[in-house]
């Protein structure tokens, strides 16, 4: 059985996904054991009290720079015993000494179709204004391993969702949480672990 810890900043409907995966039997041999935040007093913690997991802060403001605050949050990993790391709505960009304590063991989902609408700046309803703007037809979302690259980590899994005419950036973000961000993160953190999950040259391939 893998720990998931998974890392927040807000309102935590990516972590209700998992909880509610974890509930049904999509995650079976992996179990959420702590969820941290990086701000106080965010809704996903109360998620995570009502299903019994363990909570921690870990709050960016308390940090000088970014080294400190990543040497904090490899601290709070370790102490965790993670097997995997779960990026779900956290806002914050760990420096590389994270991503080389877990290579291959931290994802995230973007809301977007990678290499569309991605990198540093690109977060929250930003993408889907951005999406909007170009007057892309389809965008989705995308579950990556991280790495040093911001959003450049290898795909493990993405989902087209349609856009309307008719869409403003809310309602677009909306449909693509719950056409394609809830659906694909518990997937690929179920495929993690179930070690169905191989990286080769960048390439993730599903076994």
């Amino acid at each position: 059985m893998k720990n998931i810890v998974v890392l927040v900043s807000g309102g935590g409907t990516n972590l209700q996904a998992l909880i509610d995966a974890e509930k049904s039997g999509i995650i079976t041999n992996g179990k959420i054991t702590c969820v941290i935040s990086s701000k106080p007093d965010v809704y996903a913690l109360e998620r995570a009290k009502n299903n019994g997991i363990k909570t921690r802060v870990l709050a960016r403001k308390d940090y000088g720079d970014i080294a400190s605050y990543s040497r904090a949050m490899l601290d709070a990993l370790n102490e965790e015993k993670a097997d995997l790391v779960v990026y779900a709505g956290f806002m914050t960009i760990l420096d590389e000494q994270i991503v080389r304590a877990y290579p291959n063991k931290m994802m995230n989902v973007h809301p977007a179709l990678i290499p569309s609408f991605c990198g540093k700046g690109y977060y929250g309803l930003r993408v889907h204004e951005e999406a909007l703007k170009k007057g892309v037809k389809l965008t989705g979302a995308t579950v990556h391993f991280v790495t040093e690259v911001c959003d450049g980590g290898p795909i493990i899994l993405q989902k087209a969702v349609e856009v309307k005419d008719d869409d403003t950036p809310e309602v677009l973000q909306k449909r693509v949480m719950e056409q394609a961000e809830w659906k694909i993160l518990p997937q690929a953190v179920s495929l993690f672990c179930d070690d169905r999950l191989e990286v080769k040259d960048n390439r993730v391939y599903i076994k």
